[in-house]
C-alpha cells in the first residue's frame, strides 16, 4: 500500500467507527474505500467485516454501563445471532450477490421507518400495558423479534451494512425506550455477528491482512469515540442522527443498485 492508501483507509475506518457506534452502517464508508483501493469485492467485504470487528473492542467498551442494564436480553439473541452471522457468511462465497444487493435498499428504508414510527406502530406490533404502567412485549413479539434477529444476523454476516439500524428498530418494538442502552446491546449483537462472519472468512482464505491492520486501528478510535461521545447528546438528538444516517443509507443503496 501506499502512503495515500493507508492514510484513506485508516480515515474511512475511523469514521465508520464513529457512525457504527452511534446507528449502523459503517460498512458503506469502509467497503467502497476498500474497492477503491483496488481490492477485489469479496476480499474487501470480509477485509471490511474484520476491521469493523476489532473496532468494535472500543464500542463495547464506551458502552459498559449501558450493556449491564440489557444483559436478560442477551441470552435470548445470542445464539440466532452468532448462527445467522455464520450461515451469512458462508452464503457470501457461495451465492450471488447482485440479486440480494439489490433487496438491500427496500430492507433498510423499511426498517429506517419502522424506528421512526415505531411508537405509532407498538400498539400493533404485540407490546401490551405491564403492571408498572410501562410497555411490554407479547409472548409471540418476542419471538418474532428473535426471528427477525436471526435474519437480521443472516444479512450482517452476507454483507452488514445497516444492520445496527435494523436492531434498533426490532429493539424499539420489544419495548426498550433508552436508546444509549439500546445502542450498547445492538453493540454487543452486531461485534458477534461480525466476529462469526470473520471467523469464517479468515479460514476461507479471504482476508487482506495489511489492510485489516490499518483500518482496525482506526476503527477502534473511531468506536470508542462514538461509543463514548454519543451518550452525552440527548436521546433524541441520537434518534434524529440514527434517522438520518438510515435514511441516507438508503438513498446511497437505492443510487447505488438502480442509477
Amino acid at each position: 500500500m501506499s502512503g495515500s492508501e493507508t492514510m484513506t483507509l485508516a480515515a474511512a475506518a475511523t469514521a465508520a467507527g464513529l457512525v457504527n457506534a452511534v446507528a449502523g452502517g459503517g460498512t458503506l464508508i469502509t467497503f467502497p474505500t476498500l474497492l477503491l483501493v483496488g481490492t477485489p469485492p469479496i476480499v474487501a467485504n470480509a477485509t471490511s467485516t474484520l476491521a469493523l470487528v476489532f473496532g468494535t473492542a472500543g464500542s463495547v467498551f464506551g458502552y459498559r454501563r449501558q450493556i449491564a442494564a440489557v444483559k436478560p436480553w442477551l441470552s435470548r439473541f445470542v445464539p440466532v445471532s452468532l448462527a445467522g452471522g455464520l450461515l451469512g457468511g458462508i452464503l457470501l462465497t457461495r451465492t450471488r450477490e447482485d440479486l440480494f444487493a439489490k433487496m438491500v435498499p427496500f430492507l433498510l428504508l423499511f426498517a429506517t421507518v419502522l424506528f421512526v414510527a415505531q411508537g405509532a406502530f407498538r400498539r400493533f406490533a404485540g407490546f401490551a400495558p405491564r403492571a408498572d404502567g410501562g410497555m411490554g412485549p407479547r409472548h409471540y413479539g418476542v419471538w418474532a423479534a428473535v426471528v427477525f434477529q436471526f435474519l437480521v444476523a443472516l444479512y450482517g454476516g452476507y454483507f452488514g451494512a445497516g444492520i445496527g439500524i435494523l436492531m434498533l428498530a426490532s429493539l424499539g418494538y420489544l419495548g426498550l425506550t433508552n436508546i444509549h442502552e439500546m445502542n450498547g446491546l445492538k453493540t454487543v449483537l452486531g461485534s458477534l455477528i461480525n466476529l462469526v462472519a470473520a471467523v469464517y472468512f479468515i479460514f476461507a482464505g479471504l482476508i487482506d491482512w495489511p489492510k485489516t491492520a490499518v483500518m482496525a486501528i482506526g476503527a477502534v478510535a473511531g468506536y470508542y469515540f462514538g461509543a463514548h461521545y454519543s451518550q452525552r447528546i440527548s436521546q433524541s438528538r441520537v434518534r434524529q442522527i440514527i434517522t438520518a444516517v438510515g435514511f441516507l443509507i438508503s438513498a446511497v443503496m437505492f443510487y447505488q443498485q438502480f442509477r
